[in-house]
């Protein structure tokens, strides 16, 4: 029998992660029970949330208890199964948190087609990430042609999807990241009209220069100063969508906004959104966007790691924007 390696959670971070909030545990890989599914992954997806759910506190799904695996999502291949709907050799998309091997029940599993595009793709932007940009910015956004749409992360996983889909909607495309070589990737490579660099220290200035006339849409994926920032921008009747709160996930106080006021004067509309909320439209969001994809009006782009040993090191380069596009680990 193969050796399984997991990943636990060892302890709550107070204030930013570390590798000694993780433990290493190794162990059998388990069998699956009947209609469970033994999986091997073969990618593992790093997102914001999971910072989240390291703390014991409420929310819209449970915190991970102390020793218990990591929650994440792989991309990977049946090899064993006692599900009907599935059989080896099956490419599948399951819950199974950060680990080599793992069993779900067939209702968990997501079975994908790896000849439409690369099984790493189902977990970025054809996966959680994708479709959340599809659901946010379409239902909760709601973009006109020739309005501005502006995304913060714009060069992240859910943000450069975000940007693109707001051009292909005929809006002009603002995106926020940190650094040039980032900024210069969000408007030369993936087609935005402008892109604020929030590490240059004039935020405010430079996406009020870069949105002339306002903003209709903001989509947020940051919060903090950067939200506060955008309320001063907003137009009458515009939308945010709040997606991520990415600055406000390891701070030990929370952000005292200064600037909710505009809400009010503006009559804006901000809106929370979670992508299950959406779940039962998830094969026209995969269509969309492997349509889009298909015909080169879609960008994408990955950062790996080799190993689930660096899953740890992953998530902490993500919360501190160290990533380039979806941060994924390589498992086989």
């Amino acid at each position: 029998m193969a050796t399984n390696k997991a990943w636990t959670l060892a302890s709550r971070p107070a204030g930013w992660v570390t590798e000694d909030n993780f433990k290493l545990v190794e162990s059998e890989a388990p069998r699956p029970q009947e209609g469970e599914v033994l999986v091997k992954g073969e990618w593992l997806s790093l997102d914001p949330y999971m910072r989240g759910r390291m703390n014991d506190v409420k929310s819209y799904v449970p915190a991970v208890q102390i020793g218990q695996v990591m929650v994440g999502e792989v991309a990977g291949e049946v090899l064993e199964s006692k599900h009907p709907g599935f059989r080896p050799g099956d490419k599948v998309c399951a819950p199974l948190g950060w680990q080599l091997y793992g069993c779900a029940k067939g209702a968990e599993l997501t079975k994908v087609d790896a000849s439409r595009a690369p099984l790493s793709y189902y977990l970025g932007v054809l996966g959680m990430p994708g479709k959340t940009a599809y659901f946010g910015l379409n239902e909760i956004g709601r973009p006109k042609a020739g309005e501005t749409v502006v995304v913060s992360a714009a060069s992240g996983a859910v943000g450069s999807v975000v940007g693109q889909l707001a051009k292909i909607a005929g809006c002009r495309a603002v995106g926020i990241a940190g650094g040039k070589a980032k900024c210069d990737y969000v408007v030369k490579e993936l087609g935005f009209d402008a892109c604020v660099d929030y590490k240059a220290g004039n935020l405010h200035r430079d996406l009020k220069e870069a949105c002339a006339k306002g903003v209709d849409v903001y989509f947020e994926n940051v919060g903090g100063e950067m939200l506060d920032t955008l309320l001063r921008l907003m137009n009458p009747f515009s939308r945010i969508v709040v997606c991520g709160m990415i600055a406000e996930y390891n701070l030990t106080e929370p952000y005292a906004h200064k600037n909710l006021r505009a809400v009010l004067v503006n009559r804006i509309k901000m809106q929370g959104m979670i992508v299950f909320d959406w779940r039962e439209r998830y094969p026209e969001a995969v269509q969309a966007l492997a349509g889009y994809l298909a015909a080169g009006r879609l960008k994408y782009r990955e950062s790996v790691l080799q190993g689930i040993e660096r899953a740890p090191q992953g998530l902490i380069a993500l919360l501190k924007g160290r990533n380039f596009g979806k941060q994924l680990v390589k498992l086989g």
